[in-house]
């Protein structure tokens, strides 16, 4: 956007805003918009939400420039912009950590397999062809039960193990994976046996969530 058409967007809230005002908060650094290759002003929509942020805490609050830097500052950290239906206008706060939708629940983690699929199902179901299917088994990837058939566990093992073998992982690649989930399975059963209650669930939920979380902090970093 023109800075003039941002100046008749602003002026529906804010009939006294200016052209000199955006550019005054432009020079204080609370805005700022792209230039084309002739040095013209253009605007994004998150300039225009800022913008109207800045007009509302000063016109309506009379916050400041010193705090409305302090609160865009937090807002271009992650932290959570005040919500229209709460009073005033508070700062922005850290917003609560909510629930992974990448995470089990503990019941799901807990719950009885209810698959028993033979080795030929397995094979149809996942993907992995039989190279594959015995090399999960020679580093303890997937293991069958006393009667030769397999479960949940398997089937997702194998589909992920065979999506994986078209980037050029190999199931002998995979064996830190069943090293690191064994020591999480102990610590879990370490923790849970001298509890009264069965928290073997939530405990191995909260590790598969830090799992999760430190995966995407690396992945941020990279």
């Amino acid at each position: 956007m023109t800075i003039g058409a941002v100046l008749a967007t602003l002026q529906q809230d804010f009939p006294d805003v200016t052209i000199s005002k955006i550019r005054f908060l432009e020079a204080e650094g609370l805005v700022t918009p792209a230039r084309t290759a002739s040095g013209y002003r253009t605007y994004s929509d998150t300039d225009v939400q800022r913008l109207h942020y800045v007009l509302t805490a000063q016109r309506d609050h009379f916050w400041p420039l010193k705090v409305i830097r302090e609160a865009l500052d937090a807002l271009d950290r992650g932290l959570t912009p005040p919500r229209g239906d709460q009073p005033g206008m508070p700062r922005p706060v850290v917003p609560a950590a909510g629930a992974d939708p990448d995470v089990p629940t503990a019941e799901e983690l807990t719950a009885a397999p209810t698959l028993r699929l033979t080795r030929s199902e397995l094979l149809s179901a996942s993907g992995a062809d039989e190279p594959l299917l015995r090399d999960l088994e020679t580093f303890g990837l997937v293991r069958p039960d006393g009667e030769g058939h397999y479960g949940d566990a398997a089937l997702s093992v194998a589909t992920t193990a065979a999506g994986l073998a078209a980037y050029g992982i190999e199931a002998r690649h995979l064996r830190p994976f069943r090293t690191a989930a064994d020591r999480e399975v102990g610590l879990v059963q370490a923790v849970a046996s001298g509890r009264a209650d069965d928290s073997t669930g939530e405990v191995l939920r909260l590790c598969i969530a830090l799992h999760t979380a430190l995966v995407k902090d690396g992945l941020g970093r990279a």
